[in-house]
């Protein structure tokens, strides 16, 4: 009998609960600030952008939240989802490492995404909300959001960093196709793309500038609500069904990682695979080495500074403590567009800053060469920015070949590449460059810290 590479739970096996890290952490995070007086920020502060089930579990002290019934009927759409055995590709590197992943791609925008965007829309249904915004980059988000906006019967209005907005025009058609309404950032439509506009007219954008102008349309309409697909703790914690879905398919292939890794932006995707796991490492049953991948040219966490900041350029949100290259940093129009933000999760951050999880940048060239052997061995494209998850796998794998170690090797494959193929064809010409960051652009970007 040939050996398992597909690792499926049934219907059963779909979790009932979201886990949130922060009770099992050795201290907690630092809270975020208003930003007018600076104190603390209260549950009131954030009633004008979010429903109060979700402010709720931003600031949640239980380890677990139930997953409304609602919400786990949309999931079954595409959940559970399943984990592969990448056995072609441990062959092509010539490795004895076992490499797992756990692809989210099955979902009905092809990312994991709709883990959040399904309960985001619904508790806003639920309290009377008839429209959300939002931003987003690469259009993965955008596009969960309008999906689960469809199921509810919300408006949804989206503001997409120009950059993939014109990279990626079959993300929009997607967004629209779910009913929701397109534009590119910075815009006209709002005082803070206008700021951006009359400085910088031909401005590729950026998340932050979005997230500016998706909170302000939302602060001005009663009936309007901002949902955010990264970052904040709510997020983090709706993704966590991923990591526990992947816990007990690795029961069934009878092994554990000794390294994880995720692609990181905001966080979500990585958040979700990984918090389950440093859940088991911190109660002594498993010791994985958990590693964050970011991009080069948007690296947060390995060269921004751990300080407040807005999580949006016009610094209409709260002050968050996290890694942060700055709020008025704009990335280099990079292929992956869900990865160009200028701050890391606030919890994340924290989690790093206590020295449980690891962090590296990699340049897009080797990510894109990471993707196209992966899906050379495997038959799947990935999207852009898992392709830095690969990479780092490919690396440890390789590490494994020449030490002989027998290291299992868990990454989230969070997306496939079938709206981003213009990015692969760019590095298949040969078009495709890597930009560092340099210090004075950092340096420049840090000094606007507030």
């Amino acid at each position: 009998m040939a050996e398992q590479t597909k690792y499926v739970l049934d219907e059963a096996d779909l979790p009932t609960q979201w886990y949130n890290v922060v009770p099992d952490l050795p201290e907690p995070p630092p809270p975020p600030l208003h930003p007018g007086t600076r104190e603390p920020l209260g549950p009131d502060d954030l009633a004008p952008l979010f429903p109060q089930a979700l402010i709720a579990q931003e600031v949640t002290t239980d380890r677990y939240v139930d997953i409304p019934e609602e919400v786990r009927e949309v999931y079954r759409l595409w959940r559970p989802s399943p984990l592969f055995r990448a056995r072609r590709l441990e062959k092509a590197l010539g490795t004895p490492a076992r490499i797992y992943y756990k692809y989210e791609g099955v979902s009905p925008v092809g990312s994991h995404k709709p883990n959040t965007a399904v309960p985001q829309a619904f508790y806003n249904a639920a309290e009377g909300v008839t429209r959300l915004t939002t931003e987003t980059g690469a259009g993965q988000w955008g596009s969960a959001l309008a999906f689960a906006c469809a199921q509810y019967g919300l408006e949804c209005e989206v503001w997409q960093v120009r950059a993939s907005y014109d990279q990626k025009p079959y993300r929009k058609l997607m967004m629209e196709t779910f009913g929701a309404t397109v534009h590119p950032s910075p815009s006209e439509l709002t005082e803070s793309g206008r700021a951006i506009l009359e400085q910088h007219p031909d401005s590729t954008g950026s998340l932050g500038i979005a997230i500016s102008e998706a909170v302000e349309q939302a602060a001005q309409d009663p009936d309007t609500r901002y949902a955010l697909g990264s970052v904040l703790n709510h997020v983090l914690l709706h993704q966590t069904v991923i990591g526990e879905e992947a816990l007990k398919q690795f029961e069934l292939a009878g092994d554990t990682p000794d390294v994880l890794v995720g692609c990181t932006g905001g966080g979500s995707n990585f958040g979700g695979l990984a918090f389950p796991f440093l859940r088991e490492k911190l109660a002594g049953r498993m010791d994985p080495v958990i590693r964050a991948v970011e991009p080069a040219a948007c690296p947060s966490l390995t060269r921004g500074k751990y300080a407040y900041d807005f999580g949006d350029t016009a610094g209409l949100t709260p002050l968050l403590k996290m890694h942060t290259l700055g709020h008025e940093f704009i990335p280099d129009p990079i292929h992956a567009g869900g990865l160009r933000y200028h701050g890391m999760s606030p919890l994340i951050s924290h989690i790093h800053e206590l020295g449980l999880i690891e962090a590296l940048a990699i340049g897009q060239q080797e990510c894109f060469a990471a993707g196209v052997r992966f899906a050379r061995s495997e038959g799947i494209i990935p999207a852009p920015e898992p392709t830095h998850a690969l990479a780092a796998c490919i690396r440890e794998a390789l590490r494994c070949r020449e030490t002989g170690e027998e290291k299992a090797i868990l990454t989230a494959l969070c997306g496939h590449a079938h709206l981003d193929l213009p990015a692969y064809g760019a590095y298949l010409a040969g078009e495709m460059v890597d930009d560092e960051l340099s210090e004075a652009t950092l340096a420049e970007s840090l000094a606007t810290l507030p």
